[in-house]
């Protein structure tokens, strides 16, 4: 509820502080004395937008603070969403500079405007003009069928359900994209794909194919150069490993004459050997190497292949090809595994679809069994505030779609007068007509919702006597239950609540400043006497004035 609230250089607001209590209060004042302007900065530290023109004093800083006693309310989950510190009293303040620019803060720590608007909406509901209008939404009107309906907990399950039904739906849309897309180029993929599988692609191949066809295409130089090498090697008279055994030989003899014999006689042995080896290997490869023009054209063919693939990808090594067949290879086996992997996220959706399905049913049973319940409930309540022949004609209807609320339709039809055919509340209802009935579901929801503190805007705008006396009366027996609020000009409406404020202005040598200000029990009486027969307080007037508050 809110307990002080406290305004500092707003509009015609020099300082103004003023607490309040539970129950019904009750704020009076002659038109122009700044009712709205009270109601304007309220609005602020509620989150409301504000300019350069909220400064009464364009050269000071506005600032605007609430205090609310939150511990009715299990906003702990909110706060610690929000990283802020909580404590069951609660403080909004908002402060507009005269540079323009705007903070806002709730116990001290700098908060976004949207933090502190969605905080106020949760602490107290400002009840005007325009939001009488909401009473022709549809969200409203379901909103007061699930109050009725207990439907809390099956609108949570709803949409706990609702929002993996979205998640699986989404991801089943992205499937079907996928596969459209693939589809378009699998069959080329899957060409590209069977290219480079052909190709038996391995790592290294290219090096040793080009060495391959350098061999093969080079098969007469080769063999020439061998016979050379082996014939200077193996010539009997002057062939290397011939000449070399005959140094062997010579040296053998001297091994006995120190230690540089013996170590040169072992370096002329490893050459002979190593040269003997290399004698052999020649032998060997030249026996090895032959014209070989079939397997010439093979490699040639190889080669022709991969460079002719590398072409093609944009590529210049065997291992980006074989990178280029992993990926191809994936979107092609992807494209084949689509058709499961739909089947399998088509079954998981029509699985929850049906649970969905199972909650909007629950829902949409409750609120046709309250809706005789509701029509009896607002039917006395308006006779009561004088619209006798008022009737409605509620209706639930299956819709073909999920909403955010169940899967229904309603039609919420209203008719003022006998014989008067139905229609919607926003053609067929008078403004004065839509006051009342919004004051009587809001009474209603009353007592089922646990809701924030109430505040009435001139709600009895049009309405006088024993229709404005039963308004307040209603808006009294919320007050058992929450805190409420009623801007008002009709003295049976002020004389109902527990207390009574006046906003009134004074003229100084500085300009124009609102007030506010509790009244006693006499100011009481004099105030509502002023409001049911003008300055001039008659003695009848003052006697009805003490009669309303009894």
């Amino acid at each position: 509820m809110l307990v002080n609230l406290s305004i500092q250089n707003y509009a015609l607001i020099d300082d103004v502080s003023v607490s309040f209590s539970n129950g019904f209060t009750t704020i009076t004042g002659e038109t122009g004395a700044g009712k709205s302007i009270l109601l304007g900065g309220l609005s602020m530290v509620l989150g409301k937008r504000a300019d350069l023109s909220s400064l009464k004093n364009t050269t000071q800083k506005c600032v605007i603070e609430a205090e609310f006693d939150v511990s009715k309310y299990q906003l702990q989950s909110f706060f610690e969403d929000n990283d802020l510190d909580y404590d069951d009293k609660t403080i909004l303040r908002r402060e507009i500079l005269p540079s323009g620019k705007s903070r806002a803060f709730v116990n001290d720590s700098p908060v976004t405007l949207d933090v502190m608007r969605t905080l106020g909406d949760q602490l107290v509901d400002v009840h005007s003009q325009h939001q009488t209008m909401r009473l022709t939404e549809n969200d409203f009107q379901m909103k007061v069928l699930d109050a009725l309906a207990d439907n809390s907990e099956n609108l949570s399950a709803y949409t706990r359900e609702l929002e993996q039904l979205r998640t699986a739906s989404k991801e089943l849309q992205k499937l079907e994209d996928f596969q459209t897309e693939a589809d378009k180029e699998h069959d080329y993929n899957s060409f590209l794909l069977e290219e480079l599988e052909a190709a038996k692609l391995k790592e290294g191949m290219q090096e040793e194919l080009e060495a391959e066809y350098e061999q093969l295409s080079n098969v007469e130089q080769i063999m020439e150069q061998l016979s050379a090498g082996h014939q200077l090697l193996n010539d009997e008279q002057l062939g290397i490993v011939g000449r070399l055994t005959d140094l062997k030989r010579a040296f053998q003899g001297l091994t006995d004459f120190g230690a540089d014999y013996k170590s040169l006689s072992h370096r002329i042995q490893s050459v002979l050997i190593e040269t003997d080896d290399i004698a052999s290997e020649l032998e060997q490869l030249k026996d090895k190497v032959e014209a070989n023009p079939e397997r010439l054209e093979v490699v040639n063919g190889q080669l022709q292949q991969l460079y002719d693939l590398q072409k093609k990808h944009h590529t210049d090594s065997v291992s980006e090809l074989i990178a280029i067949r992993e990926e191809l290879a994936q979107k092609v086996n992807a494209v084949a595994n689509i058709e499961s992997k739909i089947k399998a996220k088509k079954e998981e959706v029509s699985a929850i679809t049906k649970k969905v399905d199972a909650w909007a049913q629950k829902i949409s049973d409750g609120r046709k069994v309250v809706i005789p319940k509701l029509n009896e409930r607002l039917q006395a309540n308006l006779t009561s505030l004088g619209m006798p022949s008022a009737t409605f004609n509620i209706k639930v209807n299956p819709s073909k779609s999920f909403k955010t609320n169940g899967k229904d339709d309603l039609v919420f039809l209203f008719s003022a007068n006998k014989g008067s055919n139905y229609g919607e509340l926003k053609k067929v209802a008078s403004g004065g007509e839509l006051s009342r009935i919004m004051l009587t579901i809001k009474s209603i929801l009353a007592e089922y919702e646990n809701l924030p503190t109430m505040m009435f805007d001139e709600i009895d705008t049009g309405v006088s006597g024993e229709i404005s006396n039963r308004m307040g009366e209603i808006m009294q027996q919320m007050s058992s239950t929450m805190q409420v609020f009623s801007i008002t000009h009709l003295p049976q409406v002020a004389s109902k609540g527990n207390y009574q404020f006046k906003v009134y202005k004074e003229e100084g040598a500085e300009g124009t400043s609102t007030h506010i200000k509790q009244l006693s029990t006499d100011e009481r009486v004099r105030e509502l006497a002023e409001m049911l027969g003008g300055k001039s307080l008659s003695e009848s007037a003052l006697a009805h004035a003490k009669e309303l508050l009894q």
